[in-house]
């Protein structure tokens, strides 16, 4: 095994019904015993462990957007948290324009888990509400607190809501916090609104794929990621491949040195490695 490949979930490997197709199953697991796969994604171990049940993974994992990465026995090779100190400050600083996040942290044990922390539902918005009701709603990560305040290590914030709103508030962040914050903001597909992802300055993928590149002693020009959104930038700049799906943002196209004919929904992925 001599190559990585790398890829983006959500409008990248996983359709727009949030599933890997038997297709692109089939695929993966023959192309993982060949070469090094694994996924680069915003989303959690306790998701790609979901998503990914029957497949083989056989390289460690970049989750939430960077701010982790370890390895399929649970070692963390890295971690980025967001300062505890901030992000009681940056969750204060949103109830001034009425909005509250999904705070991400570990537990005490140190594993890996996400928190819902809503005061009242009537504070929830609709895209909040429409997202828990639809994937969270017998969840057992989630925990609804009185007071949205931070339990332990914070791994990111995220916020959703329309773009309009979220502007002035990403406009603040950065003036009040500069360097000291990683801002991540993105349209989201499955919701129909933005996204807003606030983490450690360090936490990105790219820094996860610099850590998978020497852990498994694979030069980045051997490496190929796959993506569709902003957050898949950072890795695409160093990679030796950038791969962008054919539905991905013009933003991501402009970055990448191949642009696929297929889309996440047309196994795009799975296409590419089937002839690599």
């Amino acid at each position: 095994m001599n190559r990585l490949f790398l890829t983006d979930l959500d409008h990248t490997f996983l359709n727009s019904n949030q599933e890997i197709s038997p297709f692109s199953r089939d695929i993966w697991n023959r192309k993982s015993q060949e070469e090094y796969l694994s996924v680069a994604t915003a989303r959690s171990l306790f998701k790609v462990n979901e998503f990914f049940r029957g497949l083989n993974l056989n390289s460690p994992l970049i989750l939430l957007d960077g701010a982790v990465t370890i390895t399929r026995d649970m070692e963390i090779l890295d971690l980025n948290l967001l300062d505890l100190d901030i992000g009681r400050e940056i969750i204060g600083v949103g109830k001034h324009f009425s909005i509250s996040p999904f705070i991400i942290e570990m537990d005490s044990a140190g594993n890996l888990r996400e928190r819902f922390m809503i005061p009242e539902e009537r504070l929830l918005n609709r895209y909040q509400s429409t997202l828990i009701k639809k994937s969270y709603q017998n969840d057992k990560r989630v925990e609804r607190v009185e007071i949205l305040e931070p339990k332990g290590d914070i791994l990111k914030l995220v916020y959703m809501d329309d773009k309009r709103v979220l502007e002035p508030f990403v406009e603040e962040l950065k003036m009040l916090f500069g360097s000291n914050i990683e801002i991540k903001f993105a349209p989201e597909k499955y919701m129909n609104c933005h996204f807003l992802t606030i983490l450690n300055p360090k936490a990105d993928k790219s820094q996860g794929l610099k850590i998978l590149s020497e852990y498994l002693n694979i030069p980045l020009k051997n490496v190929t990621t796959f993506g569709d959104s902003l957050n898949d930038i950072g890795m695409f700049k160093i990679s030796g491949t950038s791969v962008a799906v054919k539905n991905a943002l013009e933003e991501v196209k402009r970055e990448a040195s191949i642009v696929l004919e297929y889309s996440n929904d047309e196994d795009g992925v799975a296409r590419y490695m089937e002839k690599e």
